[in-house]
């Protein structure tokens, strides 16, 4: 795996769109905040852009996304927001270019298919973290940002990965090691089928959903169970599921998500941990995809077995 270069404050970070877009405002807030934060910041075209529900059209967020990753100016990556979208683009993306020119690029969320082809295709080690839009303008606490710093800028590097209060769970018992590659469950069971398809084999996967109800959870968990992902996998990471409730009247006696994780999850009998703060959710931890990992599920602790940058 290639490990892009660390960054340091005073450096030109890249912002883009490749899924949905934001208000000028906030675009503005974004542009302030970096300032403030240390960093320099250059703005893609597609920030500006709106198709709807998207940044832009396909052929100019690609072209924006491919040309932050040229420009020898921009020294890392953070994306605006997260939507809908970004699978859109995975077939307009130079994956030669993006690997010859290895950068930080962080996001979550519907970001999760950037990360899974940097990583297979392009063999780059990413961040899924805090997004710029989404996260660092709003309340992005103290623990949100070390975390974030911690993975991406020069310096003492702690390769122990906890929560910052709420308990950690385990689900299933034991230890594995392997490189980290996931995200939203939703973005995951949507590459399967495609040139673009996950690849769990040998590697922890990590999952994080939002808003989705439990009967959603176990349609897309049994998705990964019959096309073997889960099965593949060394280890498997929950991490933070927010708002996914039941809600819907059709189903007054619906399980819970910890039923649906009971059901499909634990009979695999993989080392497992569950509510790991990383998601859609504040604090957020920032995890490194693509470098070796050990997940103790017996400690409830990720301990990160390389740095993540050069």
């Amino acid at each position: 795996m290639i490990r892009p270069k660390s960054l340091k404050f005073g450096d030109n970070i890249g912002i883009i769109a490749p899924a949905s877009p934001t208000t000028k405002d906030k675009v503005e807030r974004v542009y302030n905040k970096l300032i403030e934060m240390g960093f320099k910041v250059i703005m893609g075209k597609s920030c500006y852009h709106n198709y709807g529900y998207l940044a832009g059209l396909d052929n100019l967020r690609a072209e924006d996304l491919n040309n932050m990753f040229k420009d020898k100016k921009v020294d890392g990556i953070i994306c605006l927001r997260g939507g809908y979208g970004t699978p859109r683009i995975l077939d307009l993306l130079d994956y030669e270019l993006i690997k010859n020119n290895p950068k930080v690029f962080i996001g979550y969320s519907d970001i999760t298919a950037l990360h899974i082809v940097f990583n297979q295709i392009s063999h780059l080690v990413t961040f899924h973290g805090p997004m710029a839009a989404s996260d660092i303008i709003g309340e992005f606490s103290e623990f949100s940002k070390k975390s974030l710093y911690n993975c991406i800028l020069k310096g003492e590097f702690k390769s122990s990965i906890k929560n910052h209060s709420e308990e950690i769970i385990t689900i299933n018992n034991g230890i594995a090691e392997g490189p980290i590659i996931g995200g939203n469950l939703s973005l995951i069971t949507s590459t399967i089928g495609t040139d673009y398809e996950i690849d769990t084999k040998g590697k922890i996967l990590f999952i994080e959903e939002v808003g989705e109800e439990p009967y959603k959870i176990d349609r897309m968990l049994t998705q990964l169970r019959l096309s073997k992902k889960l099965q593949e996998a060394e280890g498997i990471i929950l991490g933070n599921f927010n708002n996914c409730i039941p809600e819907s009247s059709d189903y007054d006696d619906s399980l819970t998500l910890e039923q649906v994780i009971d059901n499909i999850i634990k009979p695999l009998k993989k080392p497992t941990i569950f509510n790991l703060q990383a998601g859609h959710c504040e604090p957020v931890i920032t995890i490194p995809f693509g470098v070796k990992t050990k997940l103790d599920a017996d400690n409830k602790e990720l301990i990160i077995l390389e740095r993540p940058t050069s």
